[in-house]
């Protein structure tokens, strides 16, 4: 019986991420997804959506699209870091979006309140740690 390949494998669906700001979107060693930040950016624009539930769509979206890109879903994800610039102020809109594309089997959740993103104009950041495979059944 062979081993599983337990290589570290760098996922860039954005490879100009990558390159410019030197940083994977997600690492992948075995099954296990290591997703970094994902801000509410619009890609067609690459500006911060209008408000809370929006950014947090498009960081969703963010989360989903790499975690694609390295063989899961969100299904798969056990654990969420969200870092909010108003944790108490947008925790309902937020919980409701989260709700929305986590909607059952919620993972292990940790929430912390920030002075400032990396853009001034950011509500939240979304970090993920995923399963592969995990969230079948």
């Amino acid at each position: 019986m062979s081993s599983p390949d337990r290589g570290r494998r760098l996922i860039n669906p954005s490879p100009e991420l990558y390159e410019r700001l030197h940083f994977s979107q997600a690492c992948r060693v075995g099954d296990h997804i290591w997703v970094s930040g994902q801000v509410g950016v619009d890609p067609a624009t690459l500006k911060p959506a209008e408000g809370m539930e929006a950014q947090a769509r498009l960081a969703f979206d963010g989360v989903r699209s790499v975690l694609e890109a390295a063989g899961a879903s969100l299904a798969d994800v056990v654990e969420l870091t969200t870092f909010h610039t108003d944790l108490r102020g947008d925790m309902k809109e937020f919980t409701q979006v989260k709700d929305a594309c986590i909607p059952d089997r919620y993972p292990a959740w940790t929430a912390v309140g920030v002075t400032q993103l990396a853009l001034p104009e950011l509500l939240v950041e979304i970090r993920a740690v995923a399963v592969a495979g995990s969230g079948i059944g």
